[in-house]
């Protein structure tokens, strides 16, 4: 019964809740609840004309959050400027708690200048160059002490790599050095037979497979397969909190997730670059016996009379570089990953992209040095 006649007399007091103006005082009675404010608000529009100069919620017995915003409308919409006087506690502490009249709009930040958005791309640039030589100086120190000890790291992990790294990758590097080959012998032997040139070809095709093609298409078909998934498994056990796991039980991240790929891929690098040379020559040579009508001794010992152990070494070193950066760069990007599984797609597009650009700047420099 108690119940029932408090719920009566809150209904009565919302039918006899009013609203007026009256000696510039707006004045709100009863209560104020999404049920009467309709028909309040039907009312007081009637008196908008009238000035305001302030709201008395002297004797407003109850508000709820739809009433307070009926009263921010008030402020702003009909008589701007009004202030709200003699609430009570209850109504107060509702006002408090739901009006947006208090919620300061936080300004737009400025647009930087052109000084200054060059120099956060400088301070962002310098901050990246040094997590990277920080990076690169902590997995060569790692690395090094991984070559006469497997502490910290699973039993078998190296070997399991070479197999990703290095034994999956052997198709599609002989598909495609076969085919580079058998490109650039075609081409060039179109230009060479003009001049009774033919025998050439074997030269042209040993040196750039040896010193540049090889190592490069080489480096960039393994950026793009195991240096995405570097990339993509790091940033994975970054967003999964599986790095700060590995932290809690002592073991180092570097150490245990990225010296196996950095021991692996320095071998298999250089036996896939010699696998693309081999097949790179052997496309050439398929375009001399067929096009230019030569013979495989004419062929090979052409080749062998080009080729010095230097190009070997440019090329075999180049790779080993190149494998590197590879580790480094993919290393790099997922111990940046933060977002979860976009960032994971982000930072692993970003790795691909960046180790294949790093890739030819670099083959580039090499081809600079190696000239002077």
């Amino acid at each position: 019964m108690p119940a029932k006649t408090e719920k009566a007399g809150r209904s009565q007091a919302v039918h006899n809740s009013r609203i007026y103006v009256e000696n510039s005082i707006l004045h709100i009675e009863g209560m104020l609840t999404h049920q009467n404010i309709p028909k309040l608000k039907k009312n007081i529009r009637k008196d908008r004309k009238k000035p305001v100069d302030h709201i008395d919620l002297g004797k407003l017995e109850y508000i709820d959050s739809t009433g307070v915003v009926f009263i921010d409308w008030l402020r702003e919409t009909l008589f701007p400027g009004a202030e709200v006087r003699h609430a009570g506690d209850k109504v107060q502490k509702a006002l408090k708690t739901f009006s947006t009249q208090q919620v300061q709009i936080p300004k737009p930040p400025r647009e930087a200048g052109m000084l200054e958005a060059t120099g956060n791309i400088l301070i962002e640039a310098w901050n990246a160059l040094r997590d990277i030589l920080y990076l690169t100086s902590e997995i060569i120190l790692w690395s090094f002490y991984g070559i006469f000890t497997s502490r910290g790291r699973r039993k078998g992990a190296i070997l399991q790599q070479m197999v990703l790294i290095g034994s999956n990758a052997v198709g599609i590097v002989s598909l495609l050095s076969i085919v580079l080959g058998l490109i650039l012998a075609l081409q060039s032997a179109a230009q060479l037979r003009q001049f009774g040139a033919g025998i050439y070809i074997a030269d042209l095709i040993a040196i750039s497979m040896v010193r540049e093609m090889g190592p490069m298409m080489t480096a960039i078909i393994i950026a793009g397969r195991s240096g995405s998934s570097f990339a993509a498994e790091i940033s994975t056990m970054k967003v999964t909190e599986e790095l700060d796991a590995l932290r809690m039980m002592a073991l180092n991240p570097i150490q245990y997730v990225v010296v196996p790929k950095f021991l692996a891929i320095s071998v298999c690098m250089p036996l896939l670059v010699m696998l693309s040379i081999v097949l790179g020559i052997l496309g050439g040579f398929i375009i001399g016996l067929t096009y230019l009508d030569l013979t495989f001794i004419t062929y090979f010992n052409q080749t062998i009379n080009i080729l010095q152990p230097k190009d070997l070494l440019i090329g075999l070193s180049k790779s080993v570089f190149f494998s590197w950066v590879i580790v480094i760069i993919g290393s790099y990007f997922g111990f940046q990953a933060q977002g979860g599984a976009e960032g994971v797609g982000k930072v692993t597009t970003s790795a691909v992209v960046a180790s294949i650009f790093a890739v030819i700047v670099f083959d580039a420099i090499f081809s600079l040095i190696y000239m002077f």
